[in-house]
């Protein structure tokens, strides 16, 4: 923020203190607290603090003094019983970037069956980060240390964070989810995949009942000062927009389900632009496997870039929440 918006944010907040001590010293105690307590001046008065703009539920009831942040996103309720429904014309919404080779058809990807069932008493989803130390670029009040650039031991701001916030929501949807929060990418970068493939075995040979194995990341593309950053906005707020990536068998690597993946690429991309339009770049076909030759059933998720700040990835991983939820049940084809 620059000195001038500075100055100006604190001139508001001068006169609006003002305002209210008038109103105190002529005994209009009730009022002023009524008038402190009115979301709009709740959200100006956070503004005024922080420059951060804040969201209240619109309501006809009081708002708690206390209440300072947005509300949760509710995913209690059970998931709806009416699947989402894609068709061939889908594909022409839907980009696809490769530099493969390959030419799959993607309208009959879309249309291919989903049968799956994602609730339940076992766990049917696994999340876990091949490279679980990358982080954003750092804001104001995040106190956390760089283990390099754009890269963290601390849980709270790099991808184990984006991951806890997804199995959060899914949970509270009613999905049983288990989370590796190893840190596959630390002390050695290298090897990162391997690390990690070893951990997907595991997990898939210990739990069969797994049907959806989320690799989650976030891009990087430029130097230390000049990093990528996504943009989009959901309900108003900025958020950063997602990727899905999906390997293939391009490099010569035994990968015979790569289709499955892209046909579930392909329908959840659909679905988090119907959440959310803007939240996807595109679909990226790679030459590698990325360990997606483990299951039918595996994506890679780019969150946002470099660029982007923790508060929109956030952000973003709840409208992939929302749209795995809205698949939980399978797809229907038109």
């Amino acid at each position: 923020m620059d000195r001038q918006q500075k100055s100006l944010r604190l001139g508001a907040a001068v006169i609006l203190c003002a305002v209210v001590l008038r109103l105190a010293a002529g005994g209009f105690f009730q009022p002023v607290a009524d008038f402190l307590t009115q979301p709009n001046v709740l959200s100006l008065l956070l503004f005024l603090e922080t420059g951060r703009i804040v969201r209240f539920p619109q309501s006809s009831g009081e708002t708690p003094v206390f209440a300072l942040e947005s509300p949760e996103p509710d995913f209690s309720a059970a998931i709806s019983p009416e699947k989402p429904v894609f068709s061939a014309g889908d594909a022409e919404n839907v980009t696809l970037k490769t530099t493969t080779g390959l030419q799959p058809d993607l309208a009959a990807l879309l249309t291919r069956p989903l049968d799956w069932e994602l609730t339940g008493d076992a766990p049917t989803v696994l999340i876990l980060h091949t490279h679980a130390t990358e982080s954003y670029t750092r804001v104001s009040g995040e106190d956390y240390r760089e283990s390099a650039a754009f890269r963290t031991l601390d849980e709270r701001y790099n991808m184990v964070s984006v991951g806890d916030r997804l199995q959060t929501l899914l949970e509270a949807g009613g999905i049983p989810v288990l989370h590796d929060r190893t840190l596959h990418d630390y002390p050695s970068y290298n090897g990162s995949y391997s690390h990690a493939r070893k951990s997907m075995e595991e997990y898939l040979a210990q739990y069969p009942s797994i049907r959806l194995v989320l690799d989650i990341h976030r891009d990087a593309s430029g130097d230390n000062q000049n990093q990528l950053r996504t943009s989009a906005t959901v309900n108003g707020v900025p958020a950063a927009q997602i990727m899905l990536v999906v390997g293939s068998s391009a490099s010569g690597l035994t990968h015979p389900d790569w289709e499955e993946n892209l046909a579930l690429a392909l329908k959840l991309h659909v679905e988090l632009e119907r959440t959310a339009p803007g939240i996807c770049r595109y679909v990226n076909l790679r030459a590698q496997r990325f360990n997606q030759d483990e299951s039918p059933g595996a994506l890679l998720v780019e969150v946002g870039a470099a660029g982007n700040t923790h508060a929109e990835a956030i952000t973003a991983v709840e409208v992939l929440a929302q749209s795995i939820l809205s698949l939980a049940h399978g797809a229907e084809i038109e």
